[in-house]
């Protein structure tokens, strides 16, 4: 069914927010740590051999003397913090294969998030990731290496935008994409991803829902569904710069490629490409396929994670870089576990109302 409406956002605000105060509290409560040695040696090289076996396909040897110390002392301040890190599926290799307790997208790290037995947990994606699991984790320090790691769909809309659509649309449910803040999520009645989008939107018996914020993601459910869908004018900045016509020219050039694209890819894009899915379902549908040649149409460091894994299939750009993924790296992981940086903080209420629209996601039943 065809989107019944897109709306325009009636502001963006800048995403992400300053440090509330008192964000410097876990460094108070957990203290300091020193600096370990980032020296590169024999004994660095034998203890990160079998991690380095992993990413071989895809970090150049070169590069190895300065990410294996970083890896070596990332992983002992996790055990001496009791932290876990989770990594989305976009981190680059040496974070997603090396020091990652958790990967996946974003139902499953939400997922992973409510299982976790650990003080502290380390949000290896963009922001509204790490406000995720702290909703799911109240009573947990929740820290995220750069704070400026935000997100272009989060910034497309805020909670009064959410207050302003109900207002417009009395009575019809507002199912929100994941990749939104806290205060959005909080005006909404469920949350969803990529991967249950469809199985959500459907879950409410409606008629009609308003589907936040990427209008994308929202044709596409809209082509699964007969509800009808009010959307919202958000995009997300790396999918959006894809197009189908690149994508013939790759397939014009050796008919036998396949495409992959992620939901959030504009609608050109989608009908050129032989599966459609989230993060989690393109990464099965190469596992199960192994075809020869594939192009995956999201974020980089995908391609390179499932490459990792799996080195006979040829990946084929074009590929596209979130800058926002690429501001957490080995470094920053390591000063977030040393000084407590930067913790995750989300005020009470807030919190509370968006729990709920996040834990109706969560436990969803298939």
């Amino acid at each position: 069914m065809p989107i019944m409406e897109t709306l325009d956002p009636v502001h963006a605000r800048a995403f992400p927010p300053a440090p509330p105060a008192g964000a410097h509290e876990a460094l108070r409560r957990f203290g300091p740590l020193p600096t370990p040695s980032l020296e590169w040696n024999a004994q660095v090289e034998r203890e990160t051999a079998h991690l380095y076996e992993r990413v071989k396909s895809v970090v150049p040897t070169i590069e190895w003397p300065f990410f294996a110390p970083y890896v070596r002392a990332i992983n002992a301040l996790k055990k001496e913090r009791n932290a876990v890190i989770l990594a989305h599926n976009y981190q680059t290799p040496e974070i997603y294969n090396c020091v990652a307790d958790f990967t996946g997208d974003s139902l499953q790290l939400a997922r992973e998030a409510t299982k976790v037995d650990a003080d502290i947990i380390v949000q290896c994606g963009v922001h509204f990731m790490a406000e995720t699991a702290k909703i799911l984790n109240p009573d947990k320090t929740v820290l995220i290496p750069d704070l400026k790691a935000g997100c272009s769909l989060a910034s497309s809309i805020t909670g009064d935008d959410v207050r302003l659509l109900r207002q417009r649309f009395p009575g019809v449910p507002v199912v929100t994409y994941v990749n939104t803040s806290a205060e959005v999520k909080a005006e909404s009645d469920i949350c969803c991803t990529s991967s249950n989008a469809l199985q959500v939107v459907e879950s409410l018996g409606a008629e009609r829902v308003i589907f936040l914020p990427d209008e994308y993601l929202a044709k596409y459910i809209a082509s699964q569904t007969k509800v009808k869908i009010i959307a919202w004018k958000g995009h997300c900045e790396v999918h959006e710069r894809f197009t189908g016509d690149e994508l013939r020219r790759v397939r014009e050039a050796d008919p036998s490629v396949q495409i992959i694209a992620h939901p959030e890819c504009p609608p050109d894009v989608i009908a050129v490409a032989d599966y459609t899915g989230s993060t989690s379902g393109m990464i099965d549908w190469v596992r199960k396929r192994m075809p020869k040649r594939v192009v995956m149409v999201t974020e980089c460091s995908m391609a390179d994670n499932v490459h990792a894994e799996l080195p006979d299939v040829e990946f084929v750009r074009p590929c596209n870089l979130c800058p926002h993924m690429k501001r957490i790296t080995l470094p920053k992981i390591l000063d977030s576990l040393l000084n407590m940086k930067e913790e995750v903080t989300i005020d009470p209420a807030i919190a509370a109302k968006a729990r709920r629209a996040v834990e109706r996601m969560v436990y969803l039943k298939s």
